[in-house]
């Protein structure tokens, strides 16, 4: 097959599922399929549930990974509930990388591309929110919101403004066209451009990608887990902030507020520890290769009990 991507961390990845010898992995954003790939080449006892709600994706990973026979199962749905699909007794691993996949980025009519002559950015197509309606009936204040919350951009409220005066004259109808608008220079502060960060802004949006990320989470948290490693990977500091906290609370034995002086809770809520201190970034050597890779960033924790205390 021509598989056009290069999956990001990838000897990260799979030496972090290295000592998972049988049971259920999960990879939550099948994408173009490498990193379940490499994991069953890896893990030759194993088998691999994929997910992706992008169906584009679906078809191609199912190509991909058909030589693996029974050992794969790919659902069609969205990661924030795949976990409600599988038995969690047997599931000792869950991948997820989050953000935009290079087959949604290559490819002109799905509008992620600056280049791109439609306006659309939907991971799933049968969703009814796309970029057009969010660029051209969103009001300024809340452009100005996504673009400060999402893109953190220091512009915001003059890049809010932009589009609205750009689309008084008629809708603003191409990723090109917006991209021309916001600006393709470097932002204020920022190694990117003002389009880039605009353009995640909407993104982010129009997938409501954080709503998500925190889905995808909670369903891991209430699941009847043990001896399971979870591996997150970001793009976004926003989300990469999420994972961090999330982990930090799972790993926690106490859960009273800080401020009363003795333990109420009885303690034994830790689902487990966190197996990176610091995430884990790709060496210089991968981002020349696939800078795509560049703001990636994985961590991994171990959940090992199911808390005691509901």
């Amino acid at each position: 097959m021509n598989i056009p991507h290069i999956p990001v961390l990838l000897e990260e990845v799979t030496r972090a599922f290295s000592a998972v010898s049988e049971g259920v992995i999960v990879d939550c954003t099948l994408g173009y399929g490498g990193h379940s790939e490499a994991i069953l080449e890896a893990n030759p006892r194993i088998t691999l549930v994929g997910c992706d709600k992008d169906a584009q994706a679906v078809a191609f990973a199912q190509k991909r990974l058909a030589r693996f026979g029974e050992r794969v199962r790919i659902l069609h749905a969205p990661f924030s509930t795949v976990i409600s699909h599988i038995d969690p007794l047997h599931v000792r691993g869950i991948l997820a990388d989050i953000g935009v996949s290079s087959l949604q980025l290559d490819r002109p009519e799905r509008g992620f591309g600056f280049e791109s002559d439609v306006l659309d950015m939907r991971m799933d197509t049968t969703m009814p929110l796309t970029a057009y309606e969010v660029v051209n009936t969103y009001t300024q204040a809340q452009l100005e919101e996504i673009l400060r919350e999402y893109g953190e951009l220091p512009q915001w409220r003059v890049l809010a403004e932009r589009i609205c005066k750009a689309r008084e004259i008629g809708p603003i109808t191409s990723a090109k066209v917006l991209a021309e608008i916001v600006g393709r220079g470097r932002s204020q502060g920022r190694k990117v451009s003002p389009a880039t960060l605009v353009f995640q802004a909407i993104r982010i949006e129009v997938n409501d990608e954080l709503g998500e990320l925190g889905k995808l989470l909670r369903s891991i948290e209430t699941a009847s887990l043990h001896d399971c490693v979870v591996g997150i990977i970001s793009f976004h500091s926003l989300e990469d902030r999420i994972v961090k906290q999330t982990f930090k609370l799972w790993q926690k034995e106490c859960i009273c507020n800080p401020f009363v002086p003795r333990c109420e809770c009885g303690g034994n809520h830790s689902l487990g520890k966190i197996l990176t201190k610091k995430p884990i970034e790709p060496s210089p050597q991968e981002v020349q290769r696939n800078p795509r890779s560049r703001s990636s960033k994985l961590r991994l924790f171990r959940i090992e009990q199911k808390r005691v205390h509901e």
